[in-house]
């Protein structure tokens, strides 16, 4: 109960190892949630090679946009099992990461209307780019926010 009294508080214990914080984060086992993680990225990442491979095909582009979004989302989705999805929605909306955070839920929303609504084709793989790169500032912000504190 304290634990859930200090997370909906928001008071969160900075001081504390990153193991110590991921197996305070969900009432599963440490074993469970690396697996759930790993499952869920490798899906991800199925999904997002699956899509690319659907793009060569005649009007490819819609799946592909579906693919390779779901993919994304797959992915990223996959370190709530890690860290909890408050804390991992608490990460991504702090100020160092909002903007990155930001552009990337645009960028699933945009590749999705431009492939299947609005049918540009150039529009939703140029969506799909700024996926990837937004997904990998993302990622090289957080890997720098973690090393300099």
């Amino acid at each position: 109960m304290e634990k859930l009294r200090r997370v909906l508080s928001g008071q969160d214990d900075e001081e504390q190892g990153l193991t110590a914080q991921v197996l305070e984060a969900s009432s599963l086992s440490y074993n469970t949630r690396l697996k759930w993680f790993v499952i869920c990225f490798v899906c991800g990442i199925f999904f997002s090679v699956l899509g690319t491979g659907l793009l060569w095909l005649p009007g490819g582009i819609k799946l592909f946009a579906v693919f390779y979004t779901f993919g994304n989302l797959a992915a990223l989705a996959s370190t709530c099992f890690l860290m909890g999805p408050v804390k991992q929605l608490k990460k991504m909306f702090e100020t160092t990461r909002l903007l990155a955070t930001i552009i990337m839920l645009l960028c699933f929303i945009l590749t999705l209307c431009a492939a299947l609504w609005w049918h540009k084709k150039g529009l939703a793989l140029l969506f799909c780019i700024l996926q990837f790169l937004s997904m990998t500032w993302d990622a090289v912000i957080k890997c720098c926010s973690s090393l300099l504190s």
